[in-house]
């Protein structure tokens, strides 16, 4: 663990780090594909969802040239685009693509789930108690996660343990950039206001720790299952108990 005094911002990831990987993959996901066709039918008119499916379209056509086989995009009716636009989702979905659309229309379909009373995020039980120490110490907590900034929003302010959005400064999701790619956490150190030496990150996934560390920050490998064994290139926590006590 760095020098206590030296970190001055928290930057987290969410899956695996502060909320179990099932809730994610078992509930998170799930509702947002069951709902897709019904959401994309009742919001076909508003600008924001044209914006993301012209992103879609033009994610399709790089796989189409990449030669990556996507289902074919039909043109014509309103019912022909939302048939490819839902067959298209789906295939990205399978396969874990961290797209800015996809994750566009999965926050903004788990809005009116949360809103509905639907769905309640889920957090480990130490999160709320970390959350609110490292206020009381003075530092900055930041989360950067592939879900939208609004998904990430939605998850802390109607999480199980009550709303945890007043300890957050700052969201950042893909539009930041890749979470291995060390220029993201650059920027998102600036954006903090902070040298990157001043910064932890905590994350369950090895790839996007060794890109933070590149950048200068601190990097520490959140492993929450007790059977896991963790890799030994980075400092290892089980709980956020153990990170600045």
């Amino acid at each position: 663990m760095p020098d206590p005094p030296r970190i001055l911002a928290l930057l987290l990831d969410i899956e695996g780090t502060t909320t179990p990987v099932e809730f994610v993959t078992r509930v998170l996901f799930p509702y947002a594909r069951q709902r897709l066709p019904s959401f994309l039918a009742r919001h076909e008119q508003e600008p924001a969802l044209r914006e993301d499916l012209l992103r879609l379209r033009a994610e399709h056509s790089e796989d189409e040239r990449e030669g990556r086989s996507p289902p074919p995009w039909r043109n014509g009716s309103p019912a022909a685009e939302r048939d490819s636009a839902t067959a298209y989702l789906h295939w990205l979905m399978d396969r874990d693509r961290k797209s800015t659309a996809v994750k566009s229309l999965q926050g903004r379909i788990w809005e009116e789930g949360y809103r509905a009373g639907e769905l309640r995020g889920q957090v480990y039980p130490d999160v709320p108690r970390a959350f609110a120490r490292w206020r009381r110490q003075g530092r900055d907590l930041a989360i950067f996660s592939s879900g939208s900034v609004l998904a990430q929003k939605l998850l802390f302010s109607c999480s199980e343990a009550g709303d945890l959005t007043p300890f957050i400064r700052a969201y950042f999701d893909t539009t930041s950039g890749a979470k291995g790619d060390p220029d993201s956490y650059r920027k998102i150190a600036a954006s903090l206001g902070q040298p990157p030496g001043n910064v932890l990150f905590l994350s369950d996934v090895v790839a996007e720790l060794t890109g933070a560390e590149a950048a200068g920050l601190h990097a520490t490998l959140c492993v929450r299952e007790p059977r896991v064994r963790p890799e030994a290139t980075h400092p290892v926590v089980r709980s956020f108990d153990e990170v600045l006590p």
